[in-house]
């Protein structure tokens, strides 16, 4: 049981303690105060191993409310004659960190129960499937005497950096997503043809014309020579005066809407600096963290894995902090929630799947990072394809795939060595000692 508190000195604090503990058991003797979190009002209750306990009491997200909860337990403390205090909340959400970093200078242990065990704990706590913000309190401090209940993870420094930068850009990159779809349907509305020359509106040749020119008239009256050596410098060659020829005959005979395009025009023009806008903010999170990883010895050696890129390596450090912190392989596998289980009975024997409890956006890096190693002359294209020659299918294939990138990540770091690419034959020559 051990709050992870940040140093001043920013060097030595970067990788420190960067790895959730269980609490198998609670001592004799220690005052469990329990928070049901809200976004502006919070329920504590505080509790003992024995029973005893107060009635649930409110407190808001503000100085003045942590402080009084702060007195409350102290008073608890107090009165149930306790030696120490241990807090303890249900892991959802950010809206828990202001609260951690005004308890992480206190005298008091702080741990996490998983959201899933909440819920199934609820109904077993008075056999009712009853939600209150009463009860919550109550169903976290009965998982903790149960020993569920992790140590608090505090990133630190530079994981703690690249995390937020890699949060930001997975936000950005959704609204970047969202934002080209709105794109989609108003262009489908006044032009819809024009997908089938330009496929994609994500391209800097579709986006330059539709802020050039926006309506199909516009382009209609081009010349396919002007056109095409617009579309020719824009795109580097990949389209032509073929093409262009091609879209101003489309935008001729076009069958899009004719009323209210004015609303349409202006709303396409909105988005399209929208998306610049993005583009910019995402390429400045990306070369902030290629100077955050040059801080970071490691993350050199990860680099040199074909595959994984800047925005890659950023994200696992960002997630998992310090490799060499997870003594064992199967440790790192459930942080990313790439665990395997299977329901079996009787005769039945069921299949293998993981367990997906663990941190969503590790996972999702990972895969990303797999399906870059299967492509031609990736370093796990021939593992791959030796898992779907016996049969397995391509999704549980790159699953695998990112269960032994991982373990591979695991050993060069854990043991302070480099990739080397040309030993491919056995997973345990893919690392070498470093000079």
């Amino acid at each position: 049981m051990q709050l992870f508190i940040p140093t001043r000195n920013k060097e030595e604090s970067a990788m420190k303690g960067l790895r959730a503990i269980r609490v198998k058991t609670v001592k004799e003797g220690t005052l469990i105060a329990t928070v049901d979190i809200g976004l502006t009002t919070n329920t504590g209750y505080c509790t003992t191993l024995d029973g005893r306990g107060t009635k649930p009491f409110r407190f808001d997200n503000t100085k003045e409310g942590f402080e009084k909860f702060w007195c409350m337990t102290l008073a608890n403390q107090n009165r149930f004659g306790c030696d120490e205090v241990l807090v303890g909340y249900e892991s959802t959400g950010p809206y828990a960190e202001p609260l951690i970093h005004y308890l992480r200078h206190k005298q008091v242990k702080i741990v996490q129960v998983n959201p899933m065990h909440k819920k199934k704990m609820k109904e077993v706590n008075d056999n009712s499937p009853l939600k209150t913000d009463d009860k919550d309190p109550r169903v976290i401090a009965d998982i903790i005497r149960l020993g569920h209940a992790l140590t608090i993870v505090v990133p630190e420094g530079d994981a703690a950096y690249l995390r937020r930068l890699n949060n930001a850009r997975e936000r950005h990159v959704g609204e970047q997503t969202a934002l080209l779809n709105q794109l989609q349907q108003l262009v489908f509305l006044i032009f819809p043809e024009f997908k089938t020359v330009l496929k994609g509106l994500k391209g800097k040749t579709a986006q330059y014309l539709l802020k050039r020119y926006t309506t199909p008239e516009k382009i209609g009256t081009l010349s396919k020579e002007v056109l095409g050596e617009e579309m020719r410098k824009r795109s580097m060659g990949k389209f032509g005066i073929q093409e262009a020829e091609s879209l101003i005959g489309l935008a001729r005979e076009t069958v899009g809407i004719k009323e209210g395009l004015g609303g349409i025009f202006m709303d396409i023009r909105h988005i399209l600096m929208q998306l610049e806008a993005e583009v910019r903010f995402i390429s400045e999170i990306e070369a902030e963290m290629g100077a955050t990883l040059e801080r970071i010895p490691f993350s050199g050696r990860l680099l040199s894995i074909k595959g994984l890129g800047i925005v890659s390596v950023a994200g696992l450090i960002g997630e998992v902090g310090d490799f060499s912190k997870f003594s064992t392989q199967s440790e790192i596998m459930k942080l990313a929630g790439l665990d395997l289980y299977e329901i079996s009975s009787g005769k039945r024997k069921g299949q293998r799947r993981i367990s997906k409890r663990g941190r969503g956006l590790l996972r999702k890096i990972l895969f990303y990072a797999a399906i870059q190693m299967i492509r031609k002359n990736g370093i796990m294209y021939d593992y791959y394809a030796r898992l779907t020659g016996r049969g397995m299918e391509r999704m549980r294939a790159l699953i695998a795939v990112s269960r032994k990138l991982l373990r591979i990540i695991h050993a060069i770091v854990r043991d302070n060595r480099d990739y080397v690419g040309e030993y491919q034959t056995s997973e345990r020559r893919l690392i070498k000692i470093a000079a």
